[in-house]
């Protein structure tokens, strides 16, 4: 393998539960049996070969650094009021929508806002499929890597949204509170909206890092009653303790990624200082003496939303055990030489206990990165394919969303007890019999 890594080849491995969920075709008329969520995962993804200057995780991760192609997506942005009291504050979604001429210096580039008229008109009774995008750690609906995806769904006819984190892409907090990684509320929202203003549109998601551990948190909440049909995520870190761990183990990890993070999250804190110093928990001096992503979360995450520690933050947030609740198709993907989100903390035993998920790794490409020669981003082909051939090609109607015989966790205890595990609130139940 190192021979064709000089050429840019990258192994392509799949994870996956010994029965994959099967997914009915619409076309029943030619005898077609039902294909499987490994084959459709399988047929999709391309043979990876990346740009062979780009060697390892982090030559591909730093590229992602180096100003890339451009590929334009335009936007019109909505204001969203939380209707859960809990999570009260505004957070804002963005819309591709037709190029259009006109700028607002406010916001970020091809964005603008919809006006009210415009707003109370985009109701309708279509079948076009419709994609919720989440983005990555401080990121927002301009980060390129998710429009390397954008662009070929936009072009197959797809609408879609990009849902930003409070506080992200130029948006203002109006609480004294950000985000975090288990922040499922807004997506949650959004998708309910969704089903209301455009009952007959199926829905998909897409989640890029961070954004892809809160989508699986977010479908792990949901269970049976998701109303998303299919989703893909690319570069989960999956386990956050583990990946903090990882990251303060090397150099590179502490003083390249970890202080990297730290700093664009402080200063998206110094953005909206004015607002979340209205919080009595937080310490503003403490919040500016950060450095590291993990004293960012010890000294704003923990205060505000009531951990103790930034590790009983991770350990709550983390998505490797939501897995096992994710009742809808899932496709994974995801670099194994990933320096931000890193091998150790991919949860390959569970994919393979879940038909539900299938989890395509490969040797080579970073974080959100597979740089290939000419600027494009490998796994763009893998995502953007996986999600206009599900809609195109498998009946939604007849999906399953019921675990098969071989995913159930239980087991008896002297006849006497069944104990279970409760992937969502990561216990072990007891329940004796009378």
């Amino acid at each position: 393998m190192d021979f064709w890594r000089l050429f840019g080849y990258a192994k392509t491995s799949f994870y996956h539960h010994d029965s994959p969920l099967s997914l009915p075709t619409k076309n029943t008329k030619t005898g077609e049996q039902p294909t499987n969520l490994l084959d459709l995962c399988k047929h999709v993804t391309p043979i990876c070969r990346l740009n062979p200057l780009l060697f390892n995780g982090h030559l591909q991760t730093f590229w992602t650094a180096v100003k890339s192609q451009d590929i334009p997506i335009y936007y019109k942005r909505r204001l969203f009021s939380a209707e859960e009291p809990q999570f009260a504050g505004t957070f804002a979604v963005d819309f591709a929508v037709n190029p259009y001429e006109g700028t607002d210096e406010s916001l970020p580039p091809r964005t603008t806002y919809y006006n009210d008229g415009e707003f109370e008109e985009i109701g309708s009774m279509d079948t076009k499929p419709m994609l919720v995008t989440l983005h990555g750690l401080s990121g927002g609906s301009h980060e390129i890597y998710l429009r390397h995806v954008l662009r070929p769904i936009v072009d197959a006819g797809w609408e879609a949204c990009v849902v930003n984190s409070r506080g992200c892409a130029k948006s203002k907090i109006t609480t004294g509170v950000l985000y975090n990684a288990r922040a499922t509320w807004d997506v949650r929202q959004v998708v309910k909206w969704l089903r209301r203003t455009f009952p007959n549109r199926p829905l998909f998601g897409i989640g890029y890092s961070l954004g892809a551990n809160i989508l699986v948190n977010y479908l792990g909440e949901e269970g049976e009653s998701c109303m998303l049909n299919a989703a893909v995520i690319c570069s989960n870190p999956w386990n956050l303790e583990a990946g903090n761990l990882a990251l303060q183990r090397t150099w590179l990890g502490s003083e390249v990624y970890s202080k990297t993070m730290g700093t664009s999250m402080k200063k998206l804190f110094e953005d909206h200082v004015d607002a979340i110093s209205k919080n009595p928990r937080v310490d503003i001096e403490k919040v500016r003496n950060i450095t590291y992503l993990y004293e960012f979360d010890r000294e704003l995450q923990g205060p505000t939303w009531g951990y103790p520690t930034e590790g009983a933050y991770y350990r709550d947030a983390s998505s490797c055990d939501s897995l096992m609740a994710v009742r809808i198709p899932l496709f994974a993907i995801h670099a194994e030489d990933d320096p931000i989100a890193v091998k150790e903390a991919i949860p390959f035993r569970e994919f393979q206990q879940s038909p539900f998920g299938v989890l395509c790794t490969t040797s080579l490409g970073g974080h959100l990165s597979w740089f290939e020669n000419g600027g494009g981003r490998w796994f763009a082909k893998p995502a953007s394919q996986f999600l206009i051939q599900f809609f195109e090609n498998i009946d939604l109607d007849k999906l399953e969303k019921k675990p098969g015989e071989k995913a159930g966790n239980g087991i008896g205890l002297g006849g006497k007890a069944l104990a279970s595990f409760n992937p969502m609130r990561r216990k072990l139940q007891i329940d004796v019999e009378p």
